[in-house]
């Protein structure tokens, strides 16, 4: 039996246009880094640090190297292993992710700066399966909060793409996830009648604290918030200085969305996005210094 897919969307009827090979999806998704999202808090901004990165003794369940296909950071705060499979995932999946997992140490010696430890004293840990379909009692196992036996929470995503008569791409996803072990990096922060998020509680301060002072300039802002609040990247930048660590490192550190970017005088300014548990009290106590009330 041959299954045929599709649903509109503004009228505009869409056909299932599936990946033809895993490499295809992969590049997408690296180009698309925001579909890995889990979730609006702890793992939503996305950073890609590498795909294809090979792992020795990887398989340990095998006795063979192995390969991560895309290792990326969320929100700075979390390290993850992406396993990409271009079909259903199952078991079998899970247990190549789980080995991988158990050779985390490797990571961390190839990539001893992937966090900053003053956002993250200790890196943490998750396991992402990407395919186009799961099985539905993995799905399930995985939406009751499933854990590796190395403490690891797995996630994963189920990605469809579609396409329109216009020649447009539309991709969906299904996540299956719960991360019992996560509540206090889900910590959010009431401002100004609104709650948030660590690094969107200080874009929404510094955008406040401009528009209540809109003759400040950029040196009296920057004595306001000094740089060691955030450390080695500071509360703020220019524009152009975020924009030139995008460049070099292609790790997107501060906020950079036309929406984002804060106008101070002649200058424009890029808020920090990278905010965890080892710098977001320091950002709080100045903030309640100058007047600001925020409470978790």
């Amino acid at each position: 039996m041959k299954l045929l897919r599709h649903f509109t969307a503004n009228e505009e009827q869409l056909e299932h246009f599936p990946f033809r090979r895993e490499l295809s999806m992969e590049s997408y998704l690296v180009e698309n880094e925001g579909v890995f999202a889990l979730d609006g808090d702890a793992f939503s901004d996305v950073v890609i640090i590498q795909e294809e990165l090979t792992l020795k003794q990887g398989r340990s369940s095998k006795d063979t190297d192995g390969r991560i296909d895309v290792l990326l950071t969320y929100s700075n705060e979390y390290i993850g292993v992406v396993e990409l499979k271009l079909g259903e995932l199952n078991d079998l999946h899970l247990e190549q992710l789980e080995d991988y997992l158990k050779e985390k140490h490797q990571i961390i010696e190839e990539f001893p700066n992937i966090l900053d430890s003053s956002v993250s004293p200790e890196p943490k840990w998750i396991g992402v399966l990407v395919g186009s379909s799961i099985n539905p009692v993995l799905a399930e196992r995985l939406s009751q909060g499933y854990v590796t036996n190395c403490g690891v929470p797995i996630a994963a995503l189920t990605v469809q793409r579609f396409k329109g008569g216009n020649g447009s791409i539309y991709i969906t996803t299904d996540i299956h996830f719960k991360n019992n072990l996560a509540n206090k990096d889900l910590t959010k922060y009431s401002f100004n009648g609104a709650l948030y998020g660590k690094g969107r509680l200080v874009l929404a301060v510094l955008k406040e604290h401009v528009f209540s002072n809109p003759n400040i300039t950029f040196a009296t802002l920057e004595k306001d918030f000094p740089s060691k609040l955030q450390g080695s990247l500071g509360v703020f930048s220019s524009d152009s200085e975020a924009a030139s660590i995008v460049n070099n490192t292609a790790r997107l550190r501060h906020f950079v969305k036309p929406d984002e970017l804060i106008k101070i005088g002649d200058e424009t300014i890029a808020v920090c996005s990278q905010w965890g548990a080892g710098n977001i009290n320091n950002f709080i106590f100045q903030a309640n210094t100058l007047g600001y009330s925020i409470s978790r």
